[in-house]
């Protein structure tokens, strides 16, 4: 078990790279006031790449619900601009009263978010210029995100009620690390070899984006559709 305490950030980093994989980990969030604070579970390509896979919890005032957002960001060594590609949840469940266990899987087809073994969102590799692809190391961490984090920065993190604490457990980093060999065959959702997702995981997934999604980049009628092509695809 490891419990992250911040003062104005803390996390952990993997040993290794990897190019493609299962990660995965069991996370229990505090309760009460927790606005402004960012508890994260994501891959990351090394500083300056900015290729990033995100899985985060947004801090929450005492009468609202945790907001799970995923995230995928793709930049590489490209023009500079860091262009978000967040879908939000509110779960099924309260996260502060149990773990639950949090994965992605990334492949080069495609990336999946999941919650306790359901897929909660499949982001597909539609072209390489809006797919990660670089060896990423993984990361857990809780931080000060009080510009955004919550209702975009409405609310900020109050030290009052600190200290802010994430705790994890049952790490999980099985696949590819960018130093296998390139037959290292790559994770994927299904008991096929095929890979891909079956229909009952497609059937979950769809009642949690009807049921629990609360925000989804591609029906932001304000974003720059121009920036995530995907969308239109």
């Amino acid at each position: 078990v490891c419990h992250l305490i911040f003062v104005t950030g803390s996390g952990f980093k993997s040993v290794k790279p990897y190019r493609s994989g299962y990660f995965g980990t069991s996370i229990k969030l505090q309760s009460g006031y927790t606005a402004g604070v960012n508890t994260a579970f994501y891959v990351e390509a090394h500083p300056g790449n900015h290729d990033e896979v995100d899985i985060e919890f947004l801090g929450k005032t005492f009468d609202e619900p945790y907001t799970l957002q995923t995230n995928v960001y793709i930049r590489g060594s490209g023009d500079g601009r860091i262009i978000g590609r967040e879908m939000k949840f509110h779960l099924w469940f309260d996260p502060t009263k149990n773990f639950h266990h949090y994965a992605i899987i990334w492949n080069p087809r495609e990336l999946i978010f999941l919650v306790d073994d359901v897929p909660i969102r499949r982001y597909a590799r539609k072209s390489a210029a809006t797919f990660p692809l670089r060896p990423m190391w993984v990361y857990g961490s809780i931080w000060d995100a009080s510009a955004w984090a919550t209702d975009d920065g409405k609310y900020k993190a109050d030290y009052r009620y600190q200290p802010f604490v994430a705790t994890y457990k049952n790490f999980k980093a099985t696949g590819c690390t960018a130093y296998a060999p390139r037959w290292c065959r790559a994770a994927t959702a299904s008991p096929y070899r095929s890979g891909g997702m079956t229909r009952q995981q497609y059937s979950a997934m769809r009642w949690v984006q009807r049921n629990h999604m609360v925000y989804n980049y591609c029906w932001d009628s304000s974003r720059d559709r121009s920036l995530t092509p995907e969308c239109r695809m």
